[in-house]
């Protein structure tokens, strides 16, 4: 099972060996994100920092920081697990016999567990403390100030939740939030986001938006509210599949909204149509600052938090950051839904260092000519995958993961004036190569064996791949130790 709450798990990593404590008096003012991007770099231990300038309220970091925590925390051995666990509930094969009937009734039955449950107010531990009006002091909490060129102090893991001011869909995101002054707040809503949808759903019939900001969740909802979802699919309800049971929420204390129970901090406030401010620098996890914009701003209200409450953050950057490991899970995890939508994937793969929207390598079975074309034009049909700027196919038996392989296969199975796809279309808002914002030109590379219906005439047709011959391999197996190495 999952962790309930974010403190149980600095106990279990602590008890491991794999937290550490710092009491040193630190800065959020480039000190911090020193710190943490050094030790996370170093593949190192989350770090609880017990004196942070300028608050009373301890800094956990670095907790998701490799994919043994990542997997500790949500209960899971491998990211497999819950990659399968999803596939069989999108088998669409028809029950046969008793065992095929008991089977279906079975996948149903692991379903129960999943939605969200409402609990009071006087037993969720995040209304411990309540704060309002001009109580609320945002100078209280430790906000990031972490690369040179940034444009103030952020909070970068504050879970963002908002609901469709027409259909009451709610919506979970993470997005960076620059602290304004002592009750303000900047969003930092991309353009593709379900989020700023419904801020401009709002805006337009000219009312207000509610908006609660929760830290230091439970780890199902932390890792959910960073899956790329579609916008009718419930977070809560994905984070209680991960978890194996279902996630606490108890109603905000001045917004429309629910919040875990157990989370640590909540923010609520009203975002006011047309309310914007200059947002950023920031240095993103491309690496690079992205610019100054104007966002909207949200004047915080209210304040909750749990007793002795601790907040949680990372530190994004050029990678690998803690990006990575969450970036990994939902490559796992989505592979079976990218599957439904383009069948023809076996396998796919998204490299750290291209942000995970700037290169996905994807493995088919190809069937046909020009088979790896159809795939590109499909990947960039299917939901987020659209931001994709560069794909590249490979044959089944290339591994996606090995980029030595796929190197090998796409330096060397490439003919660029007939393997090379150049179109147009959308890419990240936080893309600073395309030459404007919000769309630019996109690659796909055709690094599959050559058909000669796709126009391969050479004499001999394509080559067989260099191998070791089978029975030499298996008598240099059999006698290894023989030779002393």
């Amino acid at each position: 099972m999952a962790y309930d709450d974010l403190r149980s798990l600095l106990r279990a990593l602590e008890r491991e060996g794999d937290l550490k404590r710092i009491k040193a008096e630190v800065d959020p003012y480039l000190e911090v994100g020193e710190i943490v991007d050094r030790v996370q770099k170093a593949g190192g231990p989350a770090l609880l920092f017990e004196n942070v300038r300028g608050s009373a309220m301890p800094l956990a970091m670095n907790v998701f920081g490799t994919d043994r925590r990542l997997l500790k925390s949500l209960g899971l051995k491998s990211y497999a697990e819950i990659s399968e666990r999803i596939g069989g509930l999108l088998k669409p094969e028809l029950p046969q016999g008793f065992v095929g009937v008991r089977e279906a009734f079975g996948k149903l039955g692991s379903m129960v567990h999943v939605p969200p449950k409402k609990v009071k107010s006087v037993d969720a531990p995040v209304h411990d403390v309540v704060l309002r009006g001009d109580e609320v002091d945002l100078d209280l909490l430790p906000a990031l100030f972490t690369w040179p060129e940034d444009g103030g102090s952020f909070f970068n893991l504050g879970l963002t939740h908002t609901k469709d001011p027409e259909s009451g869909i709610r919506n979970l995101g993470l997005y960076r939030l620059q602290r304004h002054d002592k009750r303000t707040i900047g969003m930092h809503w991309q353009i593709h986001k379900d989020s700023r949808n419904h801020y401009q759903v709002a805006a337009r019939k000219g009312e207000r938006l509610p908006v609660a900001i929760a830290f230091g969740c439970p780890p199902a909802v932390t890792y959910a509210s960073t899956a790329p979802l579609p916008g009718d699919i419930d977070e809560y309800l994905f984070a209680g599949f991960i978890a194996g049971k279902r996630i606490e929420m108890v109603d905000c204390m001045t917004v429309p909204l629910q919040v875990p129970a157990q989370a640590e901090v909540v923010l609520e406030g009203w975002l006011e149509p047309g309310e914007m401010l200059p947002e950023g620098p920031f240095g993103d996890h491309t690496g690079f600052y992205t610019p100054q914009e104007p966002f909207p701003a949200l004047k915080i209200d209210c304040v909750t938090m749990r007793s002795r409450p601790l907040l949680q953050s990372i530190v994004v950057g050029r990678p690998p950051t803690e990006d990575g490991p969450l970036g990994r899970a939902t490559e796992r995890f989505f592979l079976p839904l990218l599957k439904i939508i383009v069948p023809d994937i076996v396998d796919y793969h998204l490299p750290e260092a291209g942000g995970f929207h700037n290169c996905a390598i994807v493995a088919i079975d190809k069937k046909y000519p020009k088979h790896a074309q159809k795939v590109m034009h499909a990947v960039w049909g299917a939901h987020m995958m659209s931001l994709t700027k560069l794909i590249v196919v490979v044959d089944a038996d290339c591994d996606v993961h090995d980029l030595h392989e796929v190197a090998w296969r796409a330096f060397g199975n490439t003919d660029y004036a007939r393997d090379l796809t150049v179109v147009e279309g959308p890419v990240d808002h936080l893309d600073h190569a395309s030459y404007q914002q919000f769309w630019g030109g996109k690659a796909g590379i055709d690094a599959t064996r050559k058909w000669p219906e796709e126009g391969y005439t050479r004499d001999g047709g394509w080559p067989e791949m260099v191998v070791s011959d089978p029975d030499t391999a298996a008598k240099v197996d059999r006698r290894w130790k023989e030779y002393g190495l």
